[in-house]
């Protein structure tokens, strides 16, 4: 007596089936409504931007607090064009401009973010793949987790001094947890069909990993690597808080120290601008890296 196909056999059939063609200006129909989103989506934030600056305009009119405090986005302003040149003979601040000061910082980010992506890379696929070494590894990657960078950092200095090698160290330690977590449960979780079949035909250990766990965990590994430059990046003031100049964290600490407010927000903005930046070519990495994110 034949048997009812299953709902998987009925949903490849559907998914194998060829599509019926639609009328001849489909594309171009679909194409409107998907333009008129992304209108709609970045008016919204243009919207949501004049708010917020004309929020913080009437704040500085209405001297609810005092310039000190909260600088006028014209102080700010100001204080960018101060920082990006040569003024009365001062060249940017403390010698340098801020876009120096953001490249220093950017190139100890990518140097010590990167270690410690390459270093969860490896740890994570250790810990996926053994089971013994994820019951060793697993307290002491949890524990750097938890850890607050400051609470390392004074240990770094008097390890390695004051000069770069203890910054990096803080931003290598502060990145590697959030990729070894995630590439080990990524690959841990490896669709279990594919790897039995990949040992069916003949694949060795290294084979199945490099062929079928790592591209099936890699949308996950690169979450796992926006969320480390995400809490490099925001570990950088934390970095830089001892002879960090130049260096954009460097800067905000030591505008902190004069009360030169408006620097210290023109450094905010910088961090904040380009890590949107970064997290943006992050987002567009993992989609021509792992375009079957999504899908079954």
């Amino acid at each position: 007596m034949p048997t009812s196909p299953s709902l998987r056999e009925r949903t490849a059939e559907a998914a194998a089936a060829p599509a019926s063609p639609g009328p001849p200006n489909a594309g171009g129909g679909r194409r409107r409504p998907e333009r008129a989103a992304l209108l709609r989506r970045i008016g919204l934030r243009v919207l949501a931007l004049a708010v917020l600056l004309g929020g913080w305009q009437l704040v500085t009119v209405l001297q609810l607090w005092s310039p000190v405090l909260v600088p006028s986005p014209a102080a700010v302003w100001r204080a960018l064009l101060e920082t990006s040149g040569t003024h009365d003979g001062v060249r940017g601040y403390q010698g340098h401009t801020l876009v120096e000061h953001l490249g220093i910082s950017l190139r100890r980010i990518f140097i010590g973010a990167g270690a410690g992506v390459v270093a969860g890379l490896v740890l994570g696929v250790l810990m996926g793949t053994l089971p013994w070494v994820r019951v060793v590894l697993e307290p002491a990657v949890a524990f750097l987790r938890t850890l607050p960078p400051l609470a390392y950092f004074s240990l770094l200095i008097i390890w390695f001094g004051i000069d770069e090698a203890p910054k990096l160290w803080l931003l290598a330690i502060a990145a590697m947890p959030p990729v070894a977590v995630a590439t080990a449960s990524a690959v841990a979780s490896a669709p279990t069909a594919l790897v039995e079949a990949a040992r069916a035909i003949g694949a060795r250990r290294g084979q199945v990993v490099t062929s079928v766990v790592l591209p099936s965990a890699l949308p996950e590994i690169l979450v796992g690597v926006r969320l480390a430059f995400g809490i490099a990046y925001s570990s950088v003031v934390a970095a830089e808080t001892v002879n960090g100049l130049p260096g954009i964290g460097g800067l905000i600490r030591d505008a902190q120290r004069y009360n030169q407010s408006d620097t210290v927000v023109l450094g905010l903005f910088a961090i904040g601008i380009s890590g949107l930046l970064i997290d943006a070519a992050l987002r567009l990495l993992a989609d021509r890296l792992a375009p079957w994110r999504g899908h079954a």
